[in-house]
């Protein structure tokens, strides 16, 4: 595996674990995580000319960071998130089936 996939599942797996103290710190609540990384995947694909000539798993890889990041928000338990290899099963199967292929 690219050492680079390697650093970035261990990124977001601290921006989830961080995301999960702040809101057992009462900081900020499991809603308002989520608002937040909705509005960070609206703006994302409502870019037209970003995705216009993108297939549609690219479109996914670009998203995938933030879906995985909300399903470690929506899963979050006492004091941890799930392991990386269960929020990717988790984003894979929320995904849409392709309808248009490139």
């Amino acid at each position: 595996m690219n050492t680079a996939n390697l650093q970035l599942q261990g990124l977001l797996l601290a921006v989830a674990s961080i995301n999960n103290a702040l809101v057992h710190k009462g900081l900020l609540g499991i809603d308002e995580i989520d608002l937040a990384l909705r509005k960070a995947e609206a703006s994302l694909t409502g870019e037209e000319r970003l995705f216009e000539d993108m297939s549609p798993a690219n479109r996914d890889a670009i998203c995938f960071p933030i879906r995985l990041l909300m399903m470690a928000n929506n899963s979050q338990g006492e004091s941890n998130v799930p392991g990386f290899s269960e929020l990717a099963r988790m984003v894979g199967r929320t995904k849409e089936h392709y309808n248009d292929q490139m």
